[in-house]
């Protein structure tokens, strides 16, 4: 090693942000083992890369004591002094062991330590740079698949996008660019793992504040988002300004901004409703497309009795109870649902009951009130025969 090693090594200090001490102290680690183990030395020895030429030097190091136990790691104080009389017990005895031969196996250490150190320092990059943009669209292109598993290519780096993550009947072509949500970055033997997803609520949200200027700029709050990932979606949002409306904000003219993200998510069915403090209008507006007569909330158990149209009963229900599922979930309140007609019946139910009731207590007081007459006249009975 030489100069030109000191430069190189400066210059990876600029470009990869590498320290050149630390990179020199773990050369100089890497050549203490090497020396060891090409030379069948067991002695301590120490090796130092003067930092303006690069030249390198092994020095054997023996510590000074007063009875001497180990000759290969200590000196005996008598003998240390005839080196020199200033030497103390404790003290380190060095003398420098450098072989000729030494130069080539220095250079193929250096340039593995090197190596290695890069890979870490990219490594490092990495994840730094990607555990920034956590919770954060990105795009990437499909590569591969392996399994299920399918791998894309964001530029730096490889991510993965597991089979939990996927948009059920989702195609990821190899070549197709995507955008994803960026799930976690973990730290594994081979480096930095960053893990995508397509099916997390948090990608409908992102793709909002993407598509929607008010939203971005904080004129329109999203407030709860809940997906079952290509199927359906809702979504709800509040502003604080009367003269906004949060609804046609997220859904654009025509429609434009919100069938963007619809085709960004393989067609999606995505449906924005306002948000409410009133549980009782809040309940109501999730159940859109239905439209609510009656709304009971029972603050007690978080859970809201909620009567619509007969005709909107399949609505409000959704297909295998899918959006009121999604209300339910958007809104934090379980959602009972029952058709105008089917409260009819269960009022009539409720009131037949309590006739059935009532008669029921007509005839108790009835025979009640004979007993007692009863009683009464065999009273009176026995005083008559008393007298």
């Amino acid at each position: 090693m030489n100069a030109e090693f000191i430069e190189a090594l400066k210059d990876l200090e600029r470009e990869r942000g590498i320290e050149m001490v630390v990179l020199l102290e773990a050369i100089e680690a890497a050549l203490v083992a090497a020396y060891k183990k090409n030379f069948g030395s067991s002695q301590n020895v120490r090796v130092e890369i003067d930092r303006l030429t690069g030249d390198i030097h092994v020095y054997y190091r023996k510590e000074v004591v007063e009875e001497l136990e180990d000759d290969r790691v200590q000196m005996s104080l008598a003998q240390a002094k005839s080196y020199d009389p200033d030497f103390e017990v404790g003290d380190f005895f060095e003398s420098e062991v450098t072989p000729r031969s030494f130069g080539r196996i220095a250079a193929q250490t250096a340039k593995h330590v090197v190596v290695q150190r890069i890979r870490e320092a990219e490594r490092n990059l990495i994840y730094d740079q990607y555990t920034d943009r956590k919770d954060d669209i990105i795009t990437g292109v499909v590569v591969r698949q392996e399994g299920r598993n399918y791998f894309i290519d964001l530029g730096k780096s490889e991510a993965l996008l597991a089979p939990g993550e996927q948009i059920p009947g989702e195609n990821y072509r190899q070549g197709s660019r995507m955008k994803f949500y960026l799930v976690e970055v973990k730290k594994t033997t081979k480096g930095p793992q960053v893990m995508l997803s397509r099916s997390h609520p948090g990608l409908l949200k992102r793709l909002f504040e993407m598509e929607v200027p008010e939203i971005h700029d904080g004129v329109v709050e999203i407030k709860s988002v809940v997906r079952e990932p290509g199927a359906r979606a809702k979504i709800a949002v509040h502003t604080e300004r009367e003269n906004v409306d949060p609804v046609g904000a997220c859904v654009g003219a025509k429609g434009m901004r919100v069938q963007s993200i619809v085709n960004e998510l393989c067609g999606e069915k995505i449906e924005i409703v306002r948000w409410d403090e009133d549980p009782v209008i809040y309940v109501s507006n999730a159940l859109a497309p239905a439209k609510a007569v009656y709304v009971e909330i029972y603050e007690e158990d978080r859970s809201a009795f909620v009567v619509v149209p007969d005709f909107q009963l399949s609505l409000a229900i959704g297909r295998s109870g899918q959006n009121a599922r999604l209300a339910a979930r958007l809104t934090g309140w379980k959602i009972d649902i029952k058709s105008e007609s089917q409260m009819a019946a269960l009022a009539e139910q409720a009131e037949a009951s309590d006739s059935d009731a009532d008669e029921d207590l007509t005839d108790q007081e009835e025979e009640l009130w004979n007993e007692e007459a009863e009683v009464i006249s065999n009273e009176d009975a026995e005083e008559e025969g008393a007298w």
